[in-house]
This record gives structure tokens, C-alpha cells and sequence, in this order.
């Protein structure tokens, strides 16, 4: 059966689909869906996925979206997928599980609150909300004094204390790779205090390596657009 991903490159959760496909030789098709040109809210992809998001998949019959559910997915239904990223022991899953609901409730919130008022909304013309970037700043860095402090643990490089990354490692990883498109000063002011969870990242990159990089080459060019949107927002303030 075919798989088509349905995704975005500058959706941090799209990467990660991506990223998890190529470094597990799973063959897809990459159905790009632009974002900034609200190819999401189109008839055609509704018909892919009725909360108009991505990323999203379509297996054969079978479509779903919703990055945590397809990782799982993907993690189960492709025998070739190494067992460290999605283990079989039940409260190992449970675990990987724990991580990818933290995820959502808190690093994600704070990363999209921060990332998207103050720089990405500027891609779709709108104005940067400082408030709710500050509010955003400040559950971002408390999700990465969590990680710090309690999910990198011990026994090993990756969440969990594990030898070798899940898919919670790919996600979170991901997420916090949005900072790449927007100003270096704040990425360098955000992450610098966390030692930990910069060599963590940097043990994810090396663990997914070349695809890792291949996905995310699109953060260079994103940044250098959202600067020059930014400098105009400020010259020509309506």
C-alpha cells in the first residue's frame, strides 16, 4: 500500500513524520501542503483531514492525522522500524506515551505561543503580539527546565534514560527546532541556560543523521524571509 504524508516543512510535527519515514526506510510520497497559502483549509485536503491540520496520512484505505497517532502508527504498521523508537514492552509504550501527552500540554504550548507571536505570524501577515510571545517564552522555558531536570535522565543520552531514541525524542526535538526560524538571540538566550537539553539535541540529530538535517535545511531560508518581514512590520507599522 501506498503511504502519502501530508505535511508542511515548517510545521515542526510534519518534520518529525518525515524525519521518522527516511530514517526507517519507509517508502512515501511527501504531498506538500503549504501552509501560508491555506492549502490546509481547501475542500481536497478536508477530504484528507477534517481538522484541516497537518501533518496527515493516507495508507492505503486508511487516513489519519494528528503527528503522536501517526508516529505510533507508522512505528507498528512498518515491520522495518527499529524497536528502540517504539518499544514492545508495554510500560516502556507507557512511558514514551507519559512524554508525548507532556508534550502537548506544555512544550508545544510554549513553543507555538512564543515562536508564532513574535515572528512566524508574520508569514501570515499577522502583527507580532508581544504579550502573548512573552507568556509563550515563559512556559517554554519552564517545559525545558522540565526536560532538563526530570525526562533526560541518568542512564542514558535520551528521554527516559534510553540508549537509543523513541519517537518522543524525534517530537519534542522537533518542536524545539522551531526556534531556528526566528531571531538567533532569542534561540541562544532561550536554550543556553539548558547544557543538558542541547546535548541531547544535538544526540537526536546524530541518531537520525542525514535526514535530520535534510528536513530541517528549510529553517535557514524561513529565518531570512521572517527577519525581512519583520523589518518591514516595524518600518511600516499600520
Amino acid at each position: 500500500m501506498e503511504l502519502k504524508v501530508y505535511c508542511d516543512r515548517l510545521s515542526q510535527p510534519s518534520r518529525a513524520i518525515l524525519i521518522f519515514c527516511k530514517a526507517n526506510g519507509i517508502e512515501f510520497e511527501e504531498v506538500k501542503i503549504d501552509l501560508g497559502k491555506g492549502q490546509h483549509l481547501s475542500a481536497e485536503y478536508e477530504a484528507v483531514n477534517p481538522i484541516k491540520l497537518v501533518p496527515a496520512i493516507v495508507h492505503g484505505d486508511f487516513k489519519l492525522f494528528e503527528s503522536h497517532a501517526i508516529l505510533i502508527y507508522l512505528a507498528s504498521a512498518f515491520p522495518g522500524v527499529a524497536h528502540h523508537w517504539y518499544p514492545a514492552d508495554i510500560r516502556e509504550r507507557a512511558k514514551v506515551h507519559a512524554v508525548l501527552d507532556w508534550h502537548h500540554s506544555n512544550l508545544r504550548r510554549g513553543s507555538i505561543g512564543f515562536i508564532f507571536n513574535n515572528t512566524i505570524c508574520l508569514a501570515f501577515g499577522i502583527p507580532a503580539n508581544p504579550e502573548a510571545a512573552a507568556k509563550g517564552e515563559k512556559l517554554l522555558s519552564a517545559s525545558l527546565a522540565r526536560i532538563e531536570t526530570f525526562w533526560l535522565q541518568e542512564d542514558g543520552p535520551f528521554l527516559l534514560g534510553n540508549a537509543k531514541p523513541t519517537i518522543a525524542d524525534l517530537a519534542l526535538v522537533c518542536e524545539i527546532m522551531q526556534l531556528e526560524a526566528g531571531d538567533k538571540n532569542d534561540r541562544d538566550r532561550i536554550l543556553s541556560p539548558h547544557k543538558r537539553v542541547v546535548k541531547w539535541m544535538e544526540d537526536v540529530k546524530s541518531a537520525s543523521a542525514p535526514h535530520f538535517q535534510e528536513v530541517h535545511a528549510i529553517m535557514g531560508p524561513v529565518r531570512e524571509k521572517l527577519e525581512q518581514l519583520k523589518i518591514q512590520a516595524i518600518e511600516n507599522p499600520e
